[in-house]
């Protein structure tokens, strides 16, 4: 089936246990969303919100001409709910699928509970799995620990391990703090050694209100003199890691390992549209669902003025495209302050993610994003070879070719 012109997917990251989770990483903004549901003991999406949910998210994919349809499942820890839960999903996931649609599940996991069950349930129903790990034992536990401040990365690996063994398509979402930024080598050298054929970096940048707690995001044009929580990653470390990881990636890994960042960088030098909402011009739809059916406009904005409307009794097709879902998509290209306007790299960047918006520009303006620094250093290094790849594949080769001149 051919998509209609201009119809995108729409990405639903759900969280069928809600903020519930069996560690407590010290970096974590979800948890802290437990405070929005005060009465919630178990936090368990009931049936009929997942029913209505599948049945929904299959009409407005279908209804827009995709032939293929992802379910994303995220926490919180969703494993928490059992196998026998996620059995349920692809029974009725089975169930409601039209005629000559492909249903696919990725499923986001800290992979401590993953034992020989779930390997083997996960490869019969084709999941996609994220692995959360931030490298090597003494950086990944810094900060993921449980809730009696133990140490999980043997935990971890002991889970990997499980769906490599069990041959499950899997990659890893390695979140970059302030202390395994300083090792950006040991970091991916771990992990690309550890089987990960697929690597996502995610920046940990969060704020700190005066009581101590994490605050929301930045609202346009109100400066908020709030400092990074002690975690956050440094403009100037996020930049040299990503400096790093890029000459260790292009020497050896182009064509073998695949780092998101740098796929999406290259496709935007190749004139693409950004396949990462954080470099896109605009924001979405990208919605997060929540255990109680609650829809809101991204799963980073999860607070009661971003609610968009519940499930079951609105459409999800009609809240992904309401005035107040495309009003916060377009927010993000008309809140760019002038220095973002005016970068060589807007085309890379487009001020990148909302949420962290909330440093001064070169002219003291208010707005501008917390790592376009660490950005900024990333294309002024990368780039010639960025460029140099994007020529090959216009030519009709392989971006892996840049070996010849990129490795050494």
């Amino acid at each position: 089936m051919a998509a209609r012109a201009g119809t995108a997917p729409l990405h639903v990251m759900v969280k069928p246990a809600g903020p519930r989770c069996n560690i407590s990483c010290a970096y974590c903004y979800y948890l802290e969303k437990e405070g929005l549901y005060p009465e919630e003991r178990k936090f368990r999406m009931p049936g009929a919100v997942l029913e209505s949910y599948i049945r929904a998210h299959i009409e407005a994919q279908a209804a827009a001409g995709h032939g293929e349809i992802t379910f994303t499942w995220q926490g919180g820890e969703p494993t928490m709910l059992g196998v026998a839960y996620f059995r349920r999903v692809v029974a009725l996931q089975r169930a409601l699928r039209p005629p000559g649609i492909r249903i696919r599940n990725a499923l986001q996991t800290n992979g401590i509970l993953v034992d020989s069950e779930w390997a083997e349930f996960l490869k019969k129903h084709d999941f996609l799995v994220g692995v959360s790990l931030d490298g090597p034992t003494r950086l990944h536990d810094r900060y993921r620990r449980d809730r009696a401040g133990r140490p999980t990365h043997a935990a971890v690996m002991r889970g990997l391990e499980r769906l490599k063994a069990q041959s499950v398509a899997f990659n890893v979402l390695c979140s970059v703090h302030r202390h395994n930024a300083l090792k950006p080598g040991e970091v991916y050298t771990f992990l690309r050694d550890a089987g990960a054929q697929f690597i996502q970096f995610i920046p940990i940048v969060e704020r700190l209100t005066p009581e101590g707690t994490l605050a929301g995001p930045p609202r346009p044009g109100r400066e908020e003199a709030l400092r990074p929580a002690p975690w956050s990653v440094s403009p100037a470390a996020f930049g040299k890691f990503l400096c790093d990881v890029f000459d260790l990636w292009i020497r050896r890994d182009v064509g073998r390992v695949f780092v998101q960042f740098f796929d999406v960088q290259l496709g935007l030098w190749l004139g693409q549209p950004s396949s990462l909402c954080v470099f896109a011009e605009e924001c979405g739809p990208a919605l997060a669902l929540e255990h109680n059916g609650e829809v809101f406009a991204c799963d980073h904005y999860v607070y009661p003025e971003y609610r968009l409307g519940r499930l079951p009794g609105d459409r999800l097709a009609d809240l992904a495209q309401a005035p107040r879902r495309r009003e916060f998509g377009r927010a993000k290209a008309r809140t760019l302050v002038r220095q973002c306007r005016e970068c060589a790299y807007l085309f890379a960047c487009h001020g990148g993610c909302p949420k962290h918006r909330f440093a001064r520009a070169a002219d003291c303006e208010w707005g501008l994003n917390y790592l376009c620094p660490a950005y900024r250093r990333f294309f002024r290094h990368a780039g010639p070879q960025l460029e140099e790849m994007a020529r090959l594949v216009r030519a009709g080769h392989p971006a892996a070719q840049i070996g010849a001149s990129g490795r050494g």
